[in-house]
Order: structure tokens, then sequence, then C-alpha cells
């Protein structure tokens, strides 16, 4: 297989974890060693449906996942699966941004090749850390925001850059130093240092939707802020939750009038 289209789909499809880790880092060596390339005669996308993944975790509404006490054991397993199944969902974004969207620079297709590796190593720190706290991936309820997203926003690839990295994503950039500072008080350093790789990470998988956002902008002729905003309104009203972590979004492309206005909207809703 030469096409990175089709090789980003068989990864996109591998239902079991460990089969969909195993392609995903096979598909970055082969596509840094120049043995994939995205091929401009490949059958065009299939419309987006459910990605692969297990039976289990069963998904349910955001609400109806139950919010445990970090100062349990089974509270902490709790958190770390669903940081995983934020990941296992990251690697699925990402190697359907390389399968949807065609004519892309080189370089698109790299970050969000390199974004895919990276998501699948995150999930297999976290699913070894859940075997030592007693638990598998698929113990806990789960929700698919994330992909509900991604589903929304399938035909329209500058709204899934602004809105699946920079808004859905972005979110782990804001929350994640207050779950490492609480881990550490309560003495899981071990959960604490895999979410402290996941959060230097995590800003340039943001980064890479801000410089692809941007990318489209100038392609289409619009402002980037206001396009920004007005695609929020769009897709997801003004239901933002603050505060946010402005040194990390800064240092992900994010500039000073757009976590302004961010600011301003999540006070208002």
């Amino acid at each position: 297989m030469t096409d990175l289209h089709a090789a980003a789909k068989r990864c996109l499809d591998a239902t079991d974890p460990a089969e969909k880790l195993q392609l995903t880092h096979e598909t970055w060596q082969a596509f840094l060693a120049g043995a994939l390339r995205a091929d401009s005669a490949s059958p065009p996308p299939e419309p987006i449906g459910a990605p692969g993944r297990p039976v289990r975790p069963r998904l349910v509404n955001a609400r109806q996942v139950p919010q445990r006490e970090l100062g349990s054991a089974e509270g902490r397993a709790a958190l770390v699966h669903a940081v995983a199944h934020i990941e296992f969902n990251a690697i699925n974004l990402a190697w359907d941004a390389v399968y949807r969207y065609r004519d892309k620079p080189e370089a698109y297709y790299r970050d969000w090749a390199s974004c895919a590796n990276d998501e699948a190593r995150h999930f297999a720190m976290l699913s070894a850390r859940l075997a030592e706290l007693g638990h598998a991936y698929g113990d806990f309820d789960a929700h698919d925001g994330l992909w509900a997203m991604a589903e929304k926003t399938a035909e329209h690839d500058t709204a899934r850059m602004a809105l699946v990295p920079r808004v859905l994503e972005a979110r782990g950039l804001d929350v994640t130093p207050g779950m490492i500072e609480r881990l550490r008080h309560l003495g899981d350093t071990a959960t604490a240092a895999i979410l402290e790789v996941i959060l230097r990470e995590e800003v340039a998988h943001v980064a890479a939707g801000t410089r692809w956002y941007q990318h489209c902008c100038e392609r289409d002729g619009v402002e980037p802020v206001d396009t920004f905003f007005a695609l929020l309104r769009e897709y997801m009203g003004v239901s933002l939750r603050g505060p946010f972590n402005r040194p990390a979004r800064l240092e992900a492309g994010f500039v000073e009038a757009e976590l302004d206005r961010l600011a301003g909207l999540a006070l208002e809703s």
C-alpha cells in the first residue's frame, strides 16, 4: 500500500485498540520513510460514520457519565479512563483529517499523521496506568462529543480545524493543569506524570489545528478571528466553559483578541 488516504482509513476502521495502535505506528513510520503519500487518484472519501472502536465502553450522553471523586482509587481510575477515551477518539480524529480532506500540502498530512501517532502513544500510557489501577479501557461509560463534532464538520474543513482541535481538544489545555495539581496533592504522581506528557504534547496538536485553520481562512479569503466566532455560533452556540489557559493557548497559536472574546462568551453563557 502506498496511498496515505487508504492507510489512514485502515487505521480509522480498526476496532481493536491494540490493532489500531499498531497500525497507527506502522503508518506513521511508513509515512516518514516516504513509502506513503497522498495520492490524487485515491477514491473520494466515504461519507463519515462511526469510526472503528470496541463494543465497550458504552457510549452515553455526557450528562449521564457519573462524576467520581479523585480521593478514591475508583475515582482516579475513572479519570484515567475518561482521558484514555479522549485520546482514543483523538487517534480517530487525526486519521479522519488525513483521510477526509484531499489536495492538502504534505505538511498538513505530516501534522495529522504525527498527531495520530502521539495520541496512540498517549492511549497506551493511559491503558497501562488503568491496568495498574485494576481496570481496562471499556470498564466505565463514556460520551461521544468529540466524534459528534467530527460528523457535524465532515463537509467543511475550515469548521473541522476551527472546532475540533481549537475548541474541544483545546479544553484539555485548560483543565489538565488542575487535574495534575490535584493528583499530586493526593500522591498519585504516576498519573500526574502521564498527564504532564500529554499536556505538553497537546499544545502542539492544538497548534496544528490553528495552523491549518488559518491556512483554510487564507485560501477562502476570510478573516480568521471573526470567522472562528461565527463558526462557534453556528455549530456550538455559546455554551463554552472557562477559564482558559491563556499561556498554553497563546503557545498553541491563539491570539489575545480571540482569548478576550472567548472569556467574554464564557462569562455570558
